[in-house]
């Protein structure tokens, strides 16, 4: 064999090598990433938070801010709300996005809103929320994205002399920056 004969084989080799691990890499699961982490702004607050990977479709948002219901109530806020990204394979078959967990969601948030020392010496007064959501989340460029969603949910909320539980319609929309 000739040593062009031979370059000419170890080339073949090369490029059917690569055309397979180029192909394997696109059957590669679908999943959401391993962990996510960002700042966050809309019209109530500023949040920080990080998505941790729980399977290829769910992952546990944990949030710390500052935020509330309205302008008169914005307080340090922490919230936990495991997310299903429902539709990464969907997305990921039409070559749209997914990177960041960018696809729509399902959720169930738990939000807690702190309150002044002051307030809570006067009443032990809590506020606690849970809401069941349907959002998206989008990226725009590498770094930057944004979310929106509405559900509904429960608020409670606690004092001394009295205990109130009430409906709540949710809707949110923010824009943010992901490290």
């Amino acid at each position: 064999m000739t040593i062009f004969k031979k370059i000419k084989v170890a080339f073949v080799s090369l490029l059917v090598m690569n055309s397979y691990l180029v192909f394997s890499q696109n059957a590669k699961e679908v999943s959401v990433e391993k962990s996510v982490f960002g700042i966050q702004t809309g019209l109530l607050g500023i949040w920080a938070h990080n998505e941790l990977k729980l399977s290829n479709q769910v992952a546990l948002r944990s949030e710390v801010g500052l935020g509330g219901l309205n302008t008169a109530n914005i307080r340090p806020v922490l919230a936990l709300e495991p997310r299903w990204y429902y539709n990464l394979k969907k997305r990921a078959d039409k070559n749209k996005r997914i990177d960041g967990n960018s696809g729509n969601y399902i959720s169930l948030r738990a939000r807690y809103h702190f309150h002044s020392t002051e307030d809570a010496k006067k009443s032990n007064l809590y506020h606690l929320l849970t809401v069941a959501t349907w959002g998206i989340r989008r990226n725009i460029g590498k770094h930057f994205n944004y979310e929106a969603g509405v559900g509904t949910g429960l608020g409670f909320e606690k004092g001394n002399d009295r205990e109130v539980n009430f409906l709540v319609p949710y809707a949110t929309f923010t824009i943010g920056y992901r490290f």
